[in-house]
């Protein structure tokens, strides 16, 4: 089964397997992450499952729809890597991805 390691608020670095089907928000909710609210359950609405993805795989994503880069735009957070983690879908080649959860707005 793939693998996402997730690194957390204070830096603890954990690694959790991926079931086919789950986006990278639903992932890290589904393990006990606290941190990443996802307050509104992956509609691309809120900005409250934002992460920093890993550069390495920046090329593996999906692109960022407007929606998703308007959303960010209002986060004090938002950096080169910025990703909301509702948007991107966790399959078998993103095996390995490293995410780390952005800090609170």
């Amino acid at each position: 089964m793939p693998k996402l390691t997730v690194v957390d608020r204070s830096g603890t670095e954990r690694t959790i397997e991926v079931g086919d089907g789950l986006t990278v928000m639903e992932a890290i909710r589904d393990n006990g992450f606290d941190e990443l609210l996802a307050l509104c359950g992956g509609c691309c609405s809120c900005a409250t499952c934002h992460v920093h993805v890993d550069p390495a795989f920046g090329d593996k994503l999906p692109a960022m729809s407007e929606d998703e880069d308007d959303l960010l735009e209002s986060s004090d957070h938002r950096n080169e890597t910025s990703r909301l983690s509702c948007q991107i879908e966790f399959t078998s080649d993103l095996d390995g991805l490293k995410v780390q959860i952005a800090p609170e707005d």
